[in-house]
């Protein structure tokens, strides 16, 4: 499961509408009948407007200044191997979601009146995607690049003796184009890997606007406080303040495991990937320890998500962490955040 959350930015200001957002997010509706459409829905609402998304949003904003975030988007996408669980994607995914932010609340160290914050006390709307291209920092296409590269400058040469301006054999090097594009180390149904071309297969996630003040548009929750969970003096009084984003990705883990009794591997949590980017060697000391099944499993969602693992994994665990240590400290929040299975 992949999990971001971010303030939506025009430019390096915030947004002061979320009228673009959600009209991005209507994207997939278009062309489609209306029983076919995938529509906003909130903790009890089902089937809401685009319209009124953004006037409830818009409308939230008292006191907030131009330099700060009126709303964030989270965005959660379960991996191919989550989203086998579902069979119903949109419905099982509407029912998660709901689940997820009663999760969401608790990880605010805030208090409204005096009790924690609940899910009545704010104000999100959330809309199920289908669909997914291959972004430049994916792996596959970053992969590729080389070949594009070599492909690109393959037709500028086409055209240039198409026009005049050179001389040279066409046909030779539309034969060397196609070379190229089978040579390509990443095909989707025998085609080559681009930027912008839709991922195959079930790719279903959630997208969820939360407004930054709560439903009664008083009080402040801001998910991306620099704050993690902690509270400080002011006026002689102890206040809450932050958010704790480790909490908050663990719980929608085993929000997502105990809903859909998925049953998920060392390597596809969030704790283990933590270790991971911080500390490579004790991550697969720890992998190697598992029994023989589950680290085969590991070792398969590491292969499928792009983390480069060293075949032959020698038995001493010393030699194991100084190997895997020192081939992995480039590039591993590339590979994290490119895979099915990153948070």
């Amino acid at each position: 499961m992949y999990i971001t959350i971010s303030p939506q930015k025009l430019g390096k200001t915030y947004g002061q509408s979320s009228a673009g957002f959600v009209q991005y997010l209507e994207k997939e509706n278009q062309g489609l009948e209306q029983e076919e459409m995938e529509h906003f829905f909130n903790q009890y609402g089902d089937e809401i407007s685009a319209e009124e998304v953004v006037r409830e949003i818009d409308g939230n904003t008292a006191k907030l200044k131009k330099k700060e975030p009126k709303f964030y988007s989270i965005t959660v996408s379960p991996s191919k191997y989550e989203l086998r669980r579902l069979p119903n994607s949109s419905e099982d995914l509407k029912r998660y979601t709901r689940e997820l932010m009663k999760e969401y609340v608790k990880c605010f160290n805030r208090e409204i009146n005096g009790r924690a914050v609940t899910v009545d006390d704010i104000k999100y709307y959330a809309k199920i995607e289908h669909e997914r291209t291959f972004k430049g920092t994916d792996r596959q296409v970053r992969e590729n690049q080389p070949f594009a590269t070599k492909i690109l400058q393959l037709k500028h040469d086409i055209r240039k003796i198409e026009r005049g301006e050179a001389k040279g054999n066409i046909e030779r090097l539309k034969l060397k184009i196609g070379k190229l594009e089978r040579d390509a180390p990443h095909q989707q149904n025998g085609i080559r890997i681009v930027q912008g071309m839709q991922k195959v297969g079930n790719q279903s996630h959630i997208h969820i606007i939360v407004s930054r003040k709560d439903a009664s548009n008083s009080v402040s929750l801001s998910p991306g406080s620099r704050y993690k969970a902690s509270d400080v003096e002011m006026h002689g009084k102890k206040v809450g303040r932050g958010f704790d984003r480790d909490k908050f990705y663990e719980a929608a883990e085993k929000t997502f495991d105990k809903t859909f009794k998925y049953e998920r591997n060392f390597a596809e949590t969030y704790k283990a990937r933590k270790a991971f980017k911080k500390n490579p060697n004790l991550y697969f000391a720890a992998l190697m320890k598992l029994p023989a099944n589950e680290k085969a499993v590991a070792f398969k969602l590491m292969h499928k998500s792009g983390i480069p693992v060293i075949p032959n994994i020698p038995t001493s665990q010393a030699q194991l962490a100084l190997r895997i240590f020192k081939r992995l400290r480039q590039g591993v929040d590339v590979a994290i955040k490119s895979s099915s299975i990153g948070i």
